[in-house]
């Protein structure tokens, strides 16, 4: 059993059983043969399954989003936006089970038509920081291709995934199609990569222990999608709306605590306004209300667990801190939202993810400079930049190796546009309308008429 406990207080909330090898493994075996006849069910059906599964979600909004405060320190704005994401993602690729079309290619002495055939089982491996929408991003388009899903959750943040799981069989999805493994990443994580029997892992967490699930998976040729760390930077141009960029850096990478690897946690500004714009910034860090996340005026809560504070406040060791927000002191783990001015753009605090309510501010002369201090890192996931010149915008988001950028807004992942990372933040890329693609196989089949 594994105690899961409330980040704001320390408490145990609820004690989760983990699978083990064996079970895992039972559980693959039963998610292989549901494949044959769930690849099988007419798309009409299978679609109507997800849009059920879909509203199931939505009558249960309010009770997932309270599960999430209490197991991931969400605040309950954020929360409610996580369910009902699950169930708009759901939405989305259910209408996307009849119209996942093959293609009829002009050849000569016949015709030749193109198949999307699912892969098989799926394993799901989903993170702490966002256990509900991410894991919706990887299961939606899965069974809506065809395919059965083994998914394992956090050991931190099981009961949405849980819940998630129960609320798929009261909505008619057959049983084993889509199940819900809790249990530790060395047992079932370690036997999703293990077993020749699941075709494909989608993985969200760690580079490293991506790049370890990569080397493995090869060993079986599984298909991946790895969407793994982030160090976005957010750039700053000396005619942007600097009131505006400066309201809602704050929210671009303290949202979640920082624990979100699309956080903009490098601001970039050009030199000219730079000190005009960390006047601004500072009352808005202050300004960013950090308490309890199931009050309703929430807008951070606390950090996942003892372990993961301590080792983000490693990270402002010797460091010079600008100016900070506020937080919660006593119980729970709690950190105050922290602008750190580097003295090198080699300084770990520069280099590494820290993924915590830590911003990092520096300075460029150019545009080119900006660009090449954004691309600086081996991470490339998301970014913003901010300037009222529309070329230059289109030349920044063209020149920064990032996989998901906004202009003039920290927008970063919508349901219906492709989601991932260039460099070592990942391989592949979830969401938007060609998801479905990457969990099937293109058959090619040639009808001779002559």
């Amino acid at each position: 059993m594994t105690d899961v406990l409330n980040p704001s207080t320390g408490e145990t909330i609820a004690a989760v059983a983990g699978h083990t090898v064996e079970s895992t493994q039972d559980a693959i075996g039963r998610a292989a043969d549901a494949f044959q006849r769930w690849k099988a069910t007419a798309p009409a059906e299978r679609a109507e399954l997800l849009r059920a599964f879909a509203r199931a979600v939505d009558a249960d909004i309010e009770h997932l989003a309270r599960l999430e405060v209490a197991e991931a320190g969400h605040t309950i704005g954020n929360a409610r936006g996580e369910a009902a994401n699950v169930r708009d993602v759901l939405n989305y690729y259910a209408g996307g089970v009849e119209r996942h079309l093959g293609d009829q290619i002009p050849v000569a002495g016949g015709i030749d038509v193109t198949f999307n055939d699912p892969l098989g089982v799926v394993g799901i491996i989903v993170p702490w920081n966002f256990p509900m929408p991410i894991a919706g991003w990887g299961f939606a388009p899965a069974l809506a291709a065809g395919n059965t899903v083994v998914l394992k959750p956090a050991e931190l943040t099981p009961l949405t995934a849980i819940r998630l799981g129960e609320l798929a069989v009261e909505a008619g999805i057959p049983v084993d199609v889509f199940q819900v493994l809790p249990g530790a990443g060395s047992t079932v994580g370690q036997a999703f990569t293990d077993d020749p029997r699941v075709a494909k892992i989608v993985f969200t967490g760690s580079t490293s222990v991506g790049e370890k699930i990569l080397a493995e998976s090869a060993k079986t040729m599984k298909r991946t999608t790895l969407e793994l760390g982030g160090k976005s930077a957010n750039i700053v141009f000396a005619d942007a709306d600097l009131e505006q960029a400066a309201a809602t850096a704050p929210y671009g990478v303290f949202d979640n605590a920082g624990q979100d690897c699309c956080a903009r946690s490098r601001i970039l500004v050009e030199d000219s306004v730079f000190d005009r714009f960390l006047e601004l910034l500072e009352p808005a860090v202050k300004g960013v209300r950090v308490t309890d996340p199931s009050q309703e005026d929430a807008e951070m809560g606390p950090l996942i667990s003892a372990g993961h504070l301590a080792s983000v406040r490693s990270f402002l060791d010797g460091v010079d801190v600008a100016f900070t927000g506020d937080a919660p002191s006593g119980a729970g783990y709690w950190l105050a939202p922290s602008v750190v001015l580097p003295k090198s753009p080699q300084d770990r605090i520069v280099t590494e993810e820290v993924f915590g309510p830590v911003v990092t501010v520096q300075r460029f002369r150019e545009e080119s400079e900006a660009i090449a201090m954004a691309n600086d890192s081996q991470y490339g996931l998301s970014g913003s930049i901010w300037t009222r010149d529309i070329g230059r915008g289109l030349r920044a988001a063209r020149g920064v190796e990032s996989g998901a950028l906004s202009v003039n807004s920290h927008a970063a992942v919508r349901y219906s546009t492709p989601f991932g990372g260039f460099k070592r933040s990942g391989i592949g890329r979830e969401l938007g309308p060609h998801a479905m693609d990457s969990f099937t196989e293109m058959k090619n089949v040639f009808i001779a008429t002559d």
